[in-house]
């Protein structure tokens, strides 16, 4: 491209470019994964998080008009609320403190670009707790700061400008093993830098003007165990239409328009019809709906503020009858459901998956099962949808999976009008742990309190297989093999299930524990199951043993000793 700012247009298509380099790349990026288990699952959260705000970037696109402040809304928004895992949440606020910095330009020049790239890394380090070198973290420091340098030598070639912050930081990723001995001793680079990396590569080809297929495909753009948002204008072109009329408006807001808010609207909207946007700023709500009744969302649309901009096409005029048969009555037939339960004072919210564990958790009065784990982190959104449904003054949530606990308090960040409490498990032991330690009779922040120090003294141990040769914590490991992984590395390798768990359970121990809890997976017979009890129970007579069906896919067994 000949000049050396970036407009709105093609700041879209930068970002477009950006996600679908990464979409191609997911498989190989989920293969850096240091642990072998078959849940390596970095690039597919990773493009799960762009494609929600690509989707909206799309359909932004799409409807024509597209200006800076609405780009960088739809960016931040679709990616903030279709964050998933550690390397998904961190990845949103990039771009959440990238837009921060190039909203209010209409160009952006090398110096602005240089800010924002600061204001991306500022904004990323603040939303982890601890922030750990040798991660994404380090690779988005890395070139923030070399294009600080280059802004600063006065630099005016933004395609050697990108091409040298690539190079950087490429060199940043490479020394990620040296920053982290995991990394190293697995033979890998930091898996979430190198999906950054895949984002900038693919921006930096778009801008120097290489031909990319930009359409987002059904496939790229599903969110994995949640409802989408977004909506792929040119695939549904092609489809069979259910609904004919593509209506598009601006609401000038005479009220607040919050993040709940904007999820009922979109609910209704999607009660009435698809091909949904949604894309609010501070005064103005542009929205786009496929629909058969035009009417019901413009009256839904004016309870907010004054309409302008209004458009209505036909889009199939050959059945211009069937169009009208839809009745508000069709409609509403379908809305979503909203929680009508009586409001309470406290309510839980725990993800899981496996069957026999979401009977545990709602046998203990869990009041919302979000299915997701390891092999599916639910998103940012999925965690307010559910919140969304729990009518209680004060709701704690349980990630119950280390890799879930940034998304959750991402979501308890946007939630205004009840107290959410995150309590940090780690694993499902620790979920189960935490609502056994709740005592209806103490404060809320009792609560917290007792359950954040009980489940601390749970150790968790869980049984998988290995989905390629490594050596890591001191064990080589054979594709196909059985990996006993505890709470700070691999326990116990080996080629037989009940033999990895036994050595397992035996590292887990120690002469203060009183209580083994064995959760067996959807793939063992409850026959293997009572066996390995038995064996446990020889061994550990002096303990209490429970066994349990879980169902979990992917691990074997999940263990607990505390």
């Amino acid at each position: 491209m000949a000049s050396n700012t970036i407009d709105a247009k093609t700041m879209a298509k930068l970002f477009l470019a950006g996600a679908k380099n990464l979409e191609s790349k997911k498989e190989w990026i989920n293969e850096l994964n240091v642990f072998p288990v078959p849940d390596g699952d970095t690039g597919t959260n990773m493009t799960l998080t762009i494609m929600s705000a690509a989707r909206e970037v799309a359909a932004l696109h799409d409807m024509g008009d597209i200006d800076m402040q609405s780009l960088c809304k739809a960016i931040s928004s679709g990616s903030l609320r279709g964050a998933r895992g550690n390397s998904g949440v961190i990845l949103s606020q990039l771009f959440r403190g990238f837009t921060k910095g190039v909203k209010e330009y209409d160009e952006i020049t090398i110096p602005i670009m240089a800010s924002a790239f600061e204001k991306a890394v500022e904004t990323a380090y603040k939303a982890v707790m601890k922030p750990k070198e040798g991660t994404i973290l380090t690779v988005a420091k890395g070139a923030s700061i070399k294009a600080r340098e280059l802004a600063d030598s006065g630099m005016e070639d933004m395609a050697e400008f990108m091409n040298q912050i690539i190079i950087r930081a490429d060199e940043v990723l490479e020394q990620t093993p040296e920053m982290l001995p995991v990394l190293k001793q697995a033979g890998v680079v930091d898996s979430g830098g190198q999906g950054l990396m895949q984002v900038l590569k693919g921006a930096h080809d778009a801008y120097l003007g290489k031909e990319i297929d930009l359409t987002l495909s059904d496939a790229s753009t599903s969110s994995a165990g949640s409802k989408s948002s977004g909506v792929n204008m040119e695939a549904q072109a092609n489809a069979e239409i259910k609904f004919g009329y593509c209506t598009e408006f601006i609401i000038m807001l005479n009220k607040v328009f919050n993040i709940k808010t904007e999820m009922d609207f979109k609910a209704y909207l999607e009660s009435i019809g698809d091909s949904i946007v949604v894309v609010a700023d501070e005064d103005v709500v542009k929205v786009h709906v496929h629909t058969n009744d035009p009417g019901l969302a413009i009256q839904k649309a004016l309870k907010y503020g004054a309409l302008s901009n209004m458009k209505i096409d036909n889009m199939r005029l050959e059945h211009q009858e069937k169009l009208f048969k839809m009745s508000q009555k069709e409609a509403s037939a379908v809305e979503k459901p909203v929680a009508d339960d009586p409001r309470k004072d406290v309510g839980f919210i725990a993800v899981s998956v496996g069957d026999g564990i979401n009977e545990i958790f709602k046998g203990l009065g869990v009041d919302y099962i979000i299915e997701g784990g390891q092999t599916m982190n639910p998103s940012t959104e999925d965690m307010l949808n559910a919140i969304e449904q729990v009518n209680a003054d004060s709701i704690f949530i349980l990630p119950n999976n280390k890799n879930i606990i940034l998304a959750a308090n991402q979501a308890q960040s946007l939630v205004k009008d009840k107290k959410i409490i995150v309590i940090p498990t780690k694993t499902v032991p620790q979920g189960i742990t935490a609502v056994i330690n709740y005592v209806p009779d103490m404060s809320v922040e009792e609560n917290e309190e007792t359950m954040k120090n009980e489940i601390v003294n749970v150790s968790t141990g869980q049984v998988t297989y290995a989905v390629r040769d490594t050596s890591i914590d001191g064990k080589e490991i054979k594709q196909g093999d059985f990996m006993g992984i505890g709470d700070a590395g691999i326990l116990s390798v080996g080629t037989a299930i009940g033999d990895v768990t036994m050595k397992m359970i035996e590292e887990m121990m120690s002469e203060d524990l009183e209580l083994i809890s064995i959760y067996y997976g959807s793939e063992i017979t409850e026959e293997d199951a009572e066996i390995l009890r038995t064996k446990v129970e020889e061994k550990y007579s002096s303990c209490d043993i429970e066994l349990q069906y879980g169902g979990q896919p992917i691990y074997y067994y999940i263990v607990s000793a505390e």
